[in-house]
């Protein structure tokens, strides 16, 4: 058995590797950063041109045919590089219309979504900190939706919005549709912002199975959370030891200090052996159903809790510096508080995992 990835795969993870390193370097990342766009529409093209947006669409529905594995590859080179754009809110959308949308909701969007000629979203989270499916609120009234949704990444500017009504289900909403109002809200991390959406008797349409729809769409999310979280905390174990091997204390480097060397061993020996439970959670998704829900909580919630503790120790052994706006060790650190808490917090799925478990 190869425990390992294709060549196919390596390509791709290059391949966005390339496109990042290229087009969207941390300087580009600071100035979007500092921006009041939600993203740049020019560098989300680029990477929807490499077939990223539409990498799990079928083939005739103008996609790559590609699964989870290759969408979480994608997802932890993005985190590496601290991608700003829509990417984690559209691939979910494409998510949800793949396992709960009928024949004809599918030939209508995925289409213009695999060509990024459109862009989805998600908006399922709520403002009591609600994120599993039995806790929605929004009411459907035949064809109308209304209530309100909160912390839904990049929904400004979306043509369709995937919303998580009562009842658990899953409905599509177009942007711009009366109706609807989106509100920016301010959140930490700006390489994903975050809007507030508000339905009064919005026009919507189910899903036509959305209500099965709902935990798949939050088993990929939770995928896709920890392998930014792995992408990420790689990063910041690059970047210390970088800055260790440069910085000067008491006439020689700090990397020169026990001290300093022994965290940065513990960080490293902390994230690379979890590479392996995002790559699982994804392959699950794909081939296991009957223990992605399982794989998938444990991914996000150790990932995630690794991310934030790397991040710290990222900013405590870049010393003062790393606590200031002009170090780049912030844009990873907010990422993390960001993954730890999308979709529930590493407690909320720990819990989880061991009612799966049958403990």
């Amino acid at each position: 058995m190869n425990f390992g990835l294709s060549e196919e795969q390596q390509l791709l993870q290059d391949t966005v590797a390339q496109f990042l390193a290229n087009e969207c370097p941390l300087p580009r990342v600071r100035e979007l950063y500092d921006a009041d766009e939600a993203y740049d529409p020019t560098l989300w093209k680029g990477l929807c041109e490499l077939g990223v947006a539409g990498l799990m669409a079928p083939e005739e529905h103008g996609g790559a045919g590609l699964g989870m594995v290759d969408l979480a590859l994608v997802a932890e080179m993005l985190g590496r590089g601290a991608f700003p754009g829509p990417f984690l809110g559209h691939a979910l959308a494409i998510v949800a219309l793949l396992e709960g949308g009928s024949a004809e909701q599918k030939a209508h969007w995925l289409p213009r979504l695999a060509a990024g000629d459109a862009l989805g979203a998600v908006a399922l989270g709520e403002e009591s900190g609600a994120w599993a499916a039995e806790d929605w609120t929004p009411a459907i009234e035949g064809d109308a939706l209304s209530g309100a949704k909160s912390f839904a990444p990049c929904a400004a500017g979306a043509d369709v919005l995937v919303v998580g009504a009562a009842g658990g289900e899953l409905v599509l909403v177009e942007g711009g549709a009366a109706g609807v109002t989106l509100e920016s809200t301010d959140s930490l991390d700006r390489t994903r912002r975050m809007d507030r959406v508000v339905l009064e008797n919005a026009a919507c349409e189910r899903l036509a199975d959305g209500a099965r729809a709902a935990a798949r769409v939050r088993d990929a999310g939770l995928a896709l959370l920890a392998a930014d979280a792995f992408g990420g905390a790689t990063r910041l174990v690059e970047l210390t030891v970088e800055y260790a091997k440069t910085r000067e204390q008491f006439g020689q480097t700090i990397a020169h200090f026990q001290a300093v060397k022994h965290r940065l061993a513990d960080m490293a020996v902390d994230v690379e052996p979890a590479r392996g439970l995002f790559w699982y959670a994804a392959y699950a998704w794909d081939d296991l159903p009957d223990q992605c829900e399982r794989a998938a909580a444990h991914a996000k919630a150790h990932l995630c809790d690794r991310f934030m503790e790397i991040a710290r120790d990222a900013v405590e052994l870049h010393g003062g510096i790393g606590f200031t706006w002009e170090c780049d060790v912030q844009f990873w650190f907010k990422r993390a508080m960001f993954d730890r808490t999308f979709l529930g917090g590493p407690a909320v799925h720990r819990e989880r995992a061991a009612a799966l478990g049958g403990w």
